[in-house]
C-alpha cells in the first residue's frame, strides 16, 4: 500500500482470514452487520458455517443485499437468529420462510438505539480500502454504522475496493485504531440495481406531483417506480435550482443533476451539497459519488432529524404506499400478516416536509392492485386487513395521489377525508367504498354529489 509504517503495521497486525475473524463470535452474542451494500458477505458466509456449534447468536442487518447466509443456515432455529431493520427482497423471502424477524423503528432513531436500548458484541461491515490516514470509508451505506461501532466490543472490517469512497458529511468512516480485525476479500462487486420500470400509471401520478414543485424546492424521493418517475419527470422539466436532502440516493437524482435541475444553491442547510445517508442504484451512480465533494454522506440521525429536514424551505417528500384507508392512515410495510419492507424514513420525511416552510409530502399509489389469485383490489380501503401495519397515522398524512387525482387530508374531518379519498379511488370501487363509509359513519348525504363532482 505504500503507507507510513505505524499505520501499515497496525493494518498487518490486524489482518486475518474471515474464518479466524468469525471465531470471535460466541454463543449468546449480538452481531451487527453493515447497512445495505456494506453488509459483510465473506464474513457472513464464515459465520453461517459455524451454525452447528453456536447457540442463541442474534444478528441484526439492514436490507441485506440478497439472502443472508446466516439466515438460511439458522433456518429459524436457536443457533443463528436473523433480525432486520428494513427488508430487501432477500430478507422478505427469508421472512416468508420463517428465517427472519423484523425490528420496528423509525430511521432517524436508529443511532440512538445503540448505547440506550441495545448492545453489540461484534460489528461486521464492508468498507473501502484503508486510506493514507488510516481510515476505512463506509461507502454508500453510512446509515448508523458509526453508532454501532462506538458501542461494539469487537469491530471487524471486510475490505472491498469496489465500494465508492463517499465523502462526509458526518459519520462516514472508521479509523484503523478502532478496528480489531481486517479481512481482505476477493473484491466481488457490490450490488447494483437498475432504475425501476415506470408504468403509465406512474407517469400520470408523476405529472400530478411535478406541477406542485417550485423552483428552489428541496427533494426527497423514496424507493420504487413512482418516486423515480417523479425524478425523471423533473429532469425533463424546466425547474431550476433544486436541492437534495434525502435518506436514499437513487439514479433519478443523477438524471436530475445531469439535466441541470439540481444545484443545491437555494438550500438553507448544507448549501451546495447533495446530502444523503445511503445510495442504491447503478454503477454509474456509484462512480458519480466516488470522491465527489459535491455530495455529502451523513449518518441518518442527521439526514432524518426533524429540524434538519424542515430547515430547508419547500421540501417535497415523495413516497410509496401499499394501501391507504378511508381515515387517511397509510400502510407501507405489510400486506396483512405478510411483512414486505419497513418504516424506513417515510414517517421522518412526511412529518419533516410538512414542517418545512412551503413544504409538502406526497403518498403515491396506484388505485388498484392485482393479487396472487388474479383478483383486482382497490388500494384505497375502508379499513386495513388484520396484521397490516400503519406506517403513517392519519394525523401525519398530507397529500395522497393516485392516477385519478391528488387530495390534501390535513385539517379535514373524517367525512371529508372519506369523500376526498373515494374521489381518487378507481371508479369501479367507489360505490362499494361509499357503502362502507356509510356503515363506518363517516359519510354524509352530500358526499355522493361532492365526490362525483370532484371525480368529474
Amino acid at each position: 500500500m505504500g503507507f507510513t509504517s505505524p499505520i501499515m503495521n497496525q493494518y498487518r497486525q490486524k489482518r486475518v482470514t474471515a474464518e479466524k475473524a468469525a471465531r470471535v463470535v460466541k454463543s449468546g452474542d449480538w452481531v451487527d452487520y453493515g447497512a445495505f451494500c456494506t453488509a459483510p458477505r465473506t464474513l457472513d458466509a464464515a459465520l453461517a458455517h459455524r451454525a452447528g456449534e453456536l447457540e442463541q447468536v442474534n444478528i441484526r442487518a439492514l436490507a441485506f443485499p440478497g439472502k443472508a447466509k446466516v439466515a438460511m443456515a439458522g433456518r429459524g432455529g436457536n443457533s443463528l437468529i436473523y433480525n432486520n431493520w428494513h427488508f430487501s427482497s432477500g430478507d422478505r423471502k427469508n421472512h416468508d420462510n420463517h428465517n427472519c424477524y423484523y425490528i420496528p423503528f423509525t430511521y432517524n432513531e436508529g443511532p440512538g438505539h445503540y448505547g440506550r436500548n441495545l448492545h453489540t458484541d461484534v460489528c461486521m461491515l464492508q468498507a473501502t480500502p484503508m486510506d493514507r490516514q488510516g481510515n476505512f470509508n463506509f461507502g454508500i451505506g453510512n446509515s448508523f454504522q458509526r453508532a454501532i461501532i462506538d458501542n461494539a466490543r469487537t469491530v471487524i472490517v471486510e475490505v472491498n475496493d469496489t465500494l465508492p469512497r463517499c465523502l462526509g458529511g458526518m459519520g462516514e468512516s472508521v479509523h484503523i485504531s478502532e478496528v480489531d480485525y481486517v479481512v481482505e476479500t476477493d473484491n466481488r462487486p457490490i450490488m447494483t440495481i437498475g432504475s425501476p420500470s415506470i408504468t403509465e400509471v406512474d407517469q400520470k401520478i408523476a405529472d400530478l406531483i411535478v406541477e406542485e414543485i417550485r423552483d428552489g424546492a428541496c427533494i426527497q424521493l423514496g424507493i420504487g417506480g413512482m418516486p423515480n418517475a417523479v425524478g425523471k419527470q423533473i429532469a425533463q422539466s424546466g425547474l431550476k435550482d433544486l436541492g437534495v436532502h434525502t435518506e436514499m440516493l437513487a439514479d433519478a437524482y443523477l438524471e436530475m443533476f445531469e439535466a441541470g435541475r439540481i444545484t443545491n444553491r437555494k438550500k438553507n442547510l448544507d448549501p451546495g451539497k447533495l446530502v444523503y445517508t445511503f445510495a442504491l442504484g447503478s454503477q454509474r451512480l456509484y462512480d458519480f459519488l466516488d470522491n465527489n465533494p459535491a455530495c455529502a454522506s451523513y449518518s441518518v440521525d442527521y439526514t432524518n432529524r426533524l429540524r434538519n429536514i424542515s430547515a430547508n424551505d419547500n421540501v417535497i417528500s415523495i413516497n410509496n404506499a401499499i394501501e391507504v384507508d378511508l381515515y387517511g392512515q397509510v400502510s407501507s410495510e405489510s400486506s396483512g400478516y405478510r411483512h414486505i419492507t419497513g418504516t424506513g424514513g417515510q414517517f421522518d420525511f412526511a412529518y419533516g416536509a410538512y414542517h418545512s416552510e412551503g413544504g409538502k409530502s406526497f403518498i403515491c399509489l396506484s388505485s388498484t392492485v392485482t393479487d396472487r389469485d388474479g383478483k383486482v383490489r382497490s388500494r384505497i380501503r375502508p379499513v386495513f386487513d388484520p396484521g397490516s401495519i400503519v406506517t403513517l397515522p392519519r394525523t401525519i398524512t398530507h397529500h395522497v395521489v393516485t392516477e385519478y387525482g391528488k387530495v390534501c387530508l390535513k385539517g379535514k374531518s373524517t367525512w371529508e377525508r372519506a369523500e376526498a379519498l373515494i374521489s381518487i379511488a378507481h371508479p369501479d370501487f367507489r360505490d362499494e367504498l361509499i357503502k362502507e363509509a356509510e356503515r363506518m359513519k363517516i359519510w354524509v348525504r352530500e358526499n355522493r354529489r361532492n365526490a362525483l363532482v370532484n371525480a368529474a
